[in-house]
């Protein structure tokens, strides 16, 4: 076989590879965000509070951060195919349990099981980056990583299937939708024995990295951007029914305005971020989320005033689509920031990528734990379903502060760099 002949069978076997990755991606992220819709009926049958609710929905997330470094290592190990493929099929026996769970505990330990499907974004990343050219690398992620969407893929599907047949027809349905994606992701993918290579990284190893300062950062910018996407992507659907009075298929419809962007618009990130910048992008995306965190943090207000022709009262807050608008602008921010804070890392660490991504990927994936939990705490404790943007927007405050000190305060703006800037602009 010619050169010519190896290289478009390699090209096609990319691609391959590629369609059936991301495929698999959004299938784990849509099982990954299940409760954020059955959770729904869940609750009302178990008679949950807010914060029960919370640790409900959280519960998956929880496996699915603590798992990215083993697989991750073992993707390097045996390759990405075999470790895919065999932690879907783990995954469908507990997928198809949930539908016969009947109390508290039993849907804790099974999501326990079923979160292993959120640990495919650390298989995926690197099985499909090494089928690309370094200059291709950044976009390939990109695509893979546009498989977040399966969030708002959830809100679709779920709700006219706890509509139509209750909610135990979801576990069911997903565990049939999961083992049809192992067959068809093995169909697609395919295997290079140059591509595996020995690792020895420990946990051990990805900690010690904590003693940077730089990716203590990093942790942080991330666990609002992936965090705080997972975590709103799981509150949002029951937020619509309960702020707005919705019926639950219309609500999952307005929260894929939030988790549709945050999932698809993450390579336009990665674009922007190569030519402007892992800082400018990250800068304006902490700037967005605060404006719009503080808009949506503003409870609904009564109040009287008292005027010359008497009392008048006067009410402020957020409509649905106000609301739903102010949503869509934060997941779109968000997409840009999940990929703006890798490029930070690919730029600061090239000899080091794997075990900074895999350390700062755990820490947004724990930030999409503890999230939702403290989110359903503090509506227990306040009473206020907008408490969780005003959770969100003190993290991104925080962010921003670190930021500033840490970058934009150092960034000369006088001097031969800045001259030089200058003359070439």
């Amino acid at each position: 076989m010619t050169s010519t002949a190896l290289e478009g069978q390699r090209a096609r076997q990319a691609l391959s590879v590629l369609i059936g990755s991301t495929l698999a991606f959004t299938v784990c992220f849509m099982v990954w965000m299940m409760f954020g819709v059955i959770g729904i009926p869940i609750r009302k049958a178990l008679n949950l509070n807010a914060t029960e609710f919370g640790l409900l929905t959280a519960t998956p997330v929880l496996t699915g951060s603590l798992v990215r470094v083993p697989l991750g290592i073992w993707t390097d190990r045996y390759g990405g195919r075999i470790v895919m493929a065999l932690l879907m099929a783990a995954t469908v026996p507990a997928i198809w349990l949930m539908a016969y769970a009947t109390e508290f505990w039993h849907f804790i330990v099974i999501g326990l099981f079923v979160g292993l499907a959120g640990g495919s974004f650390s298989v995926g990343t690197p099985y499909v980056a090494r089928w690309f050219p370094r200059h291709r690398q950044g976009f390939a992620m990109g695509v893979y990583g546009a498989g977040n969407s399966g969030a708002a893929v959830n809100k679709f599907i779920a709700p006219a299937l706890v509509v139509a047949f209750g909610w135990t027809m979801v576990p069911k349905v997903y565990a049939a939708i999961m083992l049809g994606t192992v067959v068809l992701f093995w169909l697609l993918s395919h295997s290079d024995p140059a591509h595996r290579v020995p690792s020895h990284v420990r946990f051990v190893d990805q900690l010690a990295a904590l003693k940077d300062p730089r990716v203590l950062k990093y942790c942080q910018y991330y666990s609002i951007v992936f965090g705080g996407y997972v975590a709103l992507s799981l509150w949002m659907v029951q937020y619509y029914v309960g702020e707005y009075g919705l019926d639950i298929r219309v609500a999952a419809l307005l929260a894929a305005c939030f988790s549709l962007p945050g999932g698809v618009l993450r390579a336009v990130g990665g674009w922007l971020s190569d030519r402007y910048g892992a800082h400018s992008v990250t800068w304006w995306v902490l700037w967005v989320s605060w404006i719009c965190l503080f808009l949506l943090s503003y409870p609904q207000t009564q109040f009287t005033v008292a005027t010359v022709e008497g009392t008048r009262s006067f009410t402020i807050g957020l409509n649905v689509y106000a609301f739903t608008l102010l949503m869509f602008v934060l997941g779109i921010a968000w997409a840009f920031g999940k990929a703006s804070v890798f490029k930070y890392i690919s730029d600061e660490y090239p000899q080091n990528i794997g075990t900074i991504s895999g350390i700062v990927g755990l820490a947004g994936g724990l930030g999409g734990f503890v999230l939702p939990i403290m989110f359903g705490a503090l509506l227990d404790l306040t009473g206020i379903r907008s408490s969780a943007f005003m959770l969100m927007y003190g993290v991104v405050w925080v962010s921003l502060i670190w930021m500033y000190f840490t970058e934009v305060r150092r960034a000369e703006v006088m001097g031969p760099h800045h001259a030089a800037e200058a003359t070439r602009g």
